[in-house]
């Protein structure tokens, strides 16, 4: 690892997929309460990296290391199950991990209270909305605390106002919980609102061409995106995705 701090790194990673590379000599670390969002050009292996962290794939060279085994993937999908009310959905990792009943329904109770459906637990997830289905698919993960985050275009095929209430909310849970966080998103805007640093990568075979660090401190109300200071970051994040693609 990279430090006592460091969450998650990836070492000089390289991912082929028949011969064909979809990862480059990637190096790049998440530290312990530290939110890193990835930007890119589609099919750069940003999901990869993502499989990588979580253990779902494994790299081709290079090595790639977690010091948590508290890790959550939240996908776009909220792949919640359609005949389980939402409170069932939100229960099913805690009754996987063999919790009690009791803990099951006491965290669950905790997690759909913390992301604003405390009063839609009965429901089932056809009567959400697509925002509120992600909002289930979040709390689903809150009830493991996980200590890392990694989301994979979380908010990508929602609409821009729900898009918009949904990164208020998870600054909200990343301010409160102090987890850690790798987001990846084709929304320059979203990156640089959410993060403490943008990683730019470049087009397949993805390499990380550009880094960003993010100065405004958390918590950060909504109206920032309408800052001069916020306008030019984001545009130089987005110069770069430019240049990278």
């Amino acid at each position: 690892m990279k430090g006592a701090g460091t969450l998650l790194s990836f070492t000089d990673v390289t991912r082929r997929f028949g011969g064909v590379p979809a990862l480059e000599a990637v190096t790049l670390t998440v530290g312990r309460g530290e939110f890193v969002s990835v930007v890119g050009p589609s099919g750069c292996g940003k999901s990869t990296l993502l499989r990588l962290a979580s253990g779902l794939d494994v790299a081709s060279s290079g090595a790639v290391e977690t010091a948590t085994d508290e890790v959550a993937y939240v996908f776009q999908d909220a792949t919640l199950m359609p005949w389980r009310t939402v409170r069932r959905n939100v229960e099913l990792l805690a009754e996987l991990s063999g919790a009690g009943r009791g803990d099951v329904r006491e965290r669950a109770r905790a997690a759909l209270e913390s992301v604003g459906l405390a009063e839609f637990a009965g429901h089932l997830p056809r009567q959400l909305s697509g925002g509120m289905r992600m909002r289930a698919s979040l709390a689903r993960a809150l009830v493991m605390k996980p200590a890392l985050f990694l989301f994979d275009e979380p908010f990508g095929a929602l609409d821009e106002i729900t898009r918009t209430r949904l990164n208020l909310q998870l600054l909200d849970l990343f301010v409160e919980r102090g987890f850690g966080a790798l987001f990846v998103t084709h929304s320059v805007e979203e990156s640089v609102f959410l993060s403490g640093r943008v990683v730019v990568m470049s087009a397949r075979p993805g390499r990380i061409t550009a880094e960003f660090a993010v100065p405004f401190p958390y918590p950060r109300p909504a109206a920032l995106r309408y800052t001069a200071e916020f306008a030019e970051l984001a545009g130089k994040v987005a110069a770069a995705l430019e240049e990278a693609s």
